[in-house]
């Protein structure tokens, strides 16, 4: 019965979301009618590769989207979104957002490939009753923890492998009591660190906040300096894995004004200690297409490093797919 109600209520809260799109305000920058329209493309993944974590492009030889709502096959897909991947010895998986048609909520799902260019679908690997996306993958000592957006019930959910790469059991909540978008996770200087993007409002991105821990599950300290950004939806929310890329520490941030999700910062992290934050600037990593798959937009990169001057990254785009 509890599943049957929320979801219920979640296709009430997503009809009156599309009677009022029009006159949305994402940060404070109003949307127009062709920005309207954009909420309603199909978000699908691609592979980009680059000689560094800051310069990405779409590689030679590879079609991109390489996956798309239509390769689902365990439900009915809308688009999939938000991907992340990790390797494991000859092998990569990614983790994505599913949005199910059926239930008008976001499932996670997986797809493999042995090359990082060629993927496979594989079946849906968490489905709660409530709506799931950002499945942020990270591998700690021998095992695989995945942290998906879960604001819905306003905590931070930690979920750890039982059998890698299909089933997840809960394991706690690292937060509570907030609406947290986007969490971003990252271990440096013996100590955990999260990002997360915080809102009243959907898609009212202007402020980050900033949490540490001794250990993954916690307890968890906001930082005195939280929040670290404020009313600044271009670089607020989290866009991707945060990636320590010599001995400086990147975090990615997806621009959402004028529009969600028009592009992907990276952000270089300056100084980091429980008692001071400072992050500048550094450069635009990924950004909405003239044309074709990623038009009208792109909000997530996760780069990894496969040689000394190439890296690979799952990104996601909106616009049409033929």
């Amino acid at each position: 019965m509890k599943k049957t109600s929320m979801k219920s209520e979640r296709q009430i809260k997503q009809i009156l979301i599309s009677a009022l799109v029009t006159v949305l305000i994402a940060g404070g920058c109003k949307q127009d009618r062709e920005q309207n329209a954009k909420a309603f493309s199909p978000w699908s993944i691609g592979i980009y590769t680059g000689t560094s974590p800051f310069d990405f492009k779409s590689p030679e030889g590879i079609k991109n989207p390489v996956l798309t709502a239509a390769d689902v096959t365990d439900v009915p897909a809308t688009f999939i979104a938000d991907p992340f991947m990790i390797r494991e010895g000859a092998s990569w998986y990614m983790f994505f957002e599913v949005l199910n048609a059926t239930s008008n909520q976001g499932d996670i799902g997986f797809a493999d490939s042995s090359d990082g260019f060629h993927w496979r679908y594989g079946s849906i690997v968490l489905d709660e009753d409530f709506h799931l996306s950002y499945p942020y993958i990270f591998k700690y000592g021998n095992d695989y923890y995945l942290i998906p957006e879960s604001n819905e019930v306003k905590a931070v959910r930690l979920y750890k492998a039982v059998e890698f790469p299909t089933k997840w059991r809960f394991e706690n909540r690292l937060l509570k009591g907030g609406r947290f978008a986007d969490n971003s996770v990252f271990y440096d200087n013996q100590r955990w660190w999260l990002f997360t993007e915080t809102s009243s409002r959907p898609h009212n991105n202007g402020t980050l906040r900033l949490y540490y821990a001794s250990h993954l599950k916690g307890p968890w300290t906001e930082h005195p300096e939280s929040p670290v950004v404020e009313n600044d939806p271009n670089i607020a929310r989290p866009g991707g894995r945060v990636i320590k890329f010599g001995n400086e520490i990147i975090r990615y941030a997806q621009d959402d004004c004028p529009y969600y999700g028009n592009q992907v910062w990276a952000m270089k992290i300056t100084e980091l200690t429980t008692v001071h934050y400072r992050e500048k600037l550094c450069r635009r990593v990924v950004k909405a297409g003239e044309s074709g798959w990623n038009r009208l937009g792109m909000h997530t990169v996760d780069p990894h490093q496969i040689s000394p001057n190439q890296w690979i990254a799952c990104v996601d785009g909106k616009g049409e797919i033929k």
